[in-house]
């Protein structure tokens, strides 16, 4: 890796070198001047690529892994969670954008020279928790995993370098039946979500099946797996664009290379045209039925071992879906997915959605991929030596919750506490004693706490929160033993639309008795 994050060693020495004594000190009107200048303000705005979560979101997001994690407890999967650091050597160097500064992490070195990056995915902690608690944990290890990872790529419209991911994995079974319960977890996870059957596909590939038609292409030599490696990754990467690109732009990135419409240039694998034909046809080889793409991948594939290896696999799979129900309204075999880490073994799979939405253009587009995964047997084995098969999943939590607003399908209830008012500052423990006595009942209340001087700012506080009551008690109404409840949803509706006679029928203030606050409050609320 690279050298990230350290200061020059110049500025290191000026930090430690003590402070002039007043002699020294320059005595011209300007530099003391400059002296007294006050240090500048930090900005207050988040790092380029990255943003805030605020209320809404965050219960949105928190609503749909719920979901999402109880169909995975439903297959018997586990909870982990893992440190958001981890070594460099730990992690491995398995991101697509090589040309990244510290190849796509954030990493620093430490105190004692270790390398330490943040997690670009869930998938490298999973490999290095499998290998140093391999004595304590079951075989197979079925576990799921969610939380945010940091990826140092260039950042754009939608596209940002802390993003949520929600994964499920399975440790230490060889038999490609994991791949298929994988697929078929996703399957339903997504319908569990909100995205019905016919929204969406999960397609399953296979990188052997591609290694074969490498092989068969000349850019894989059996024999010394490391050679012709870069051109292996630029393939990859250029297949794994397809839907973007289109034909012509993965052509030139087999290829010379492409230059894009801002004028960068992408270098290419250097393939002949003859080369570049045989991995074109791998990308096309989909036909109607999952038995004919599997025969066309057989021919594709030719003599090499391990392309039959993976066609065999291929044929295993959708037959175990099939007989589980998951035919191709949910399920099918497309050789146009590949996944863009470098780390895949066998399996590969990626959810996509084939509703369409309007693009910032206004131009009509499919949503796309929301998740992706696959078999990944040679991750563990970086820390044992020995092979570990492991294959899983990983959902963009982001992407997947767009996908839902877009579908109308992820509102959440955003409805804020009910807000106990101050009259009189000296009552504080009697407004106390109401926000109590609503939580007690499971009723979301809160006591404002600024300065409760202008009633109207609790009322406008009040509708910042979106409160749906506001509890309001003078000294005339604790006299009276009474409470005034404020229905702030109503009265907002009456403001905008209803006539005076809609007032008179529906108050929007009513005064009820202190020891019936939580029964009113409570009948407001199920209005």
């Amino acid at each position: 890796m690279k050298p990230s994050g350290r200061w020059p060693q110049a500025r290191l020495q000026s930090l430690k070198r003590p402070p002039a004594s007043a002699m020294d000190r320059p005595t011209n009107q300007g530099a003391i001047m400059a002296q007294d200048k006050p240090a500048r303000r930090p900005r207050a705005e988040t790092p380029k690529g990255f943003r805030d979560y605020f209320g809404a979101e965050v219960t949105e997001r928190k609503q749909m892994l719920d979901k999402v994690a109880a169909v995975y407890h439903l297959y018997g999967f586990d909870p982990l969670e893992t440190s958001a650091v981890e070594t460099v050597e730990a992690l491995g160097k398995f991101l697509p954008d090589v040309d990244r500064p510290n190849e796509g992490v954030f990493g620093w070195q430490d105190e004692d020279a270790d390398w330490l990056a943040l997690r670009y995915d869930l998938t490298a902690p999973l490999a290095r928790v499998a290998a140093q608690f391999r004595n304590d944990l079951p075989s197979p290890y079925r576990r799921y995993a969610m939380g945010p990872v940091w990826r140092n790529e260039k950042p754009g419209p939608g596209r940002f370098r802390q993003f949520y991911q929600c994964d499920a994995d399975t440790v230490g079974a060889p038999s490609v039946a994991a791949d298929a319960e994988i697929c078929a977890m996703l399957s339903d996870a997504l319908e569990t979500v909100g995205i019905p059957r016919g929204d969406y596909v999960v397609k399953v590939n296979n990188r052997k099946v591609l290694n074969g038609v490498m092989e068969v292409a000349g850019v894989l030599d059996p024999s010394d797996p490391t050679r012709f490696e870069a051109e292996r990754g630029i393939v990859l990467r250029a297949i794994d664009k397809m839907d973007r690109l289109g034909d012509e732009g993965v052509r030139a990135l087999l290829g010379a290379g492409r230059r894009d419409d801002s004028g960068d240039f992408t270098k290419g694998a250097g393939l002949s045209s003859e080369q570049a034909e045989v991995v074109m046809g791998f990308t096309s080889a989909k036909r109607a039925t999952g038995r004919d793409t599997v025969a066309r991948l057989a021919e594709l594939v030719g003599p090499s071992v391990i392309g039959r290896e993976g066609v065999a696999e291929l044929e295993t799979m959708a037959d175990l879906l099939d007989r589980q129900g998951y035919g191709a309204d949910r399920i099918v075999l497309d050789p146009g997915v590949v996944r863009g880490l470098g780390y895949y073994t066998g399996p590969v799979y990626e959810a996509e959605l084939t509703f369409e939405i309007l693009d910032e253009k206004g131009r009509k587009r499919q949503f796309g991929s929301v998740a992706g995964g696959g078999r990944y047997d040679d991750l563990v084995k970086r820390f044992t030596g020995q092979a570990v098969p492991a294959t899983g999943v990983s959902i963009g939590v982001d992407r997947l919750l767009a996908a839902l607003r877009a579908k109308g399908r992820g509102a959440v209830d955003t409805a804020g506490p009910v807000v106990v008012t101050v009259m009189d500052r000296e009552r504080m423990a009697d407004y106390m004693a109401m926000v109590g006595e609503l939580r007690a009942a499971g009723i979301r209340a809160e006591v404002y706490l600024g300065n409760p001087k202008n009633f109207g700012n609790q009322l406008k506080y009040a509708d910042k929160r979106a409160s749906p009551v506001a509890v309001i008690q003078g000294g005339n109404e604790a006299e009276a033993g009474v409470v005034i409840l404020k229905d702030l949803i109503l009265g907002a509706k009456i403001a905008q639309n209803a006539t005076l006679e809609e007032w008179k029928d529906r108050p929007a203030q009513i005064e009820v008795p202190r020891a019936d606050l939580v029964a009113a409050v409570r009948r407001i609320l199920a209005q």
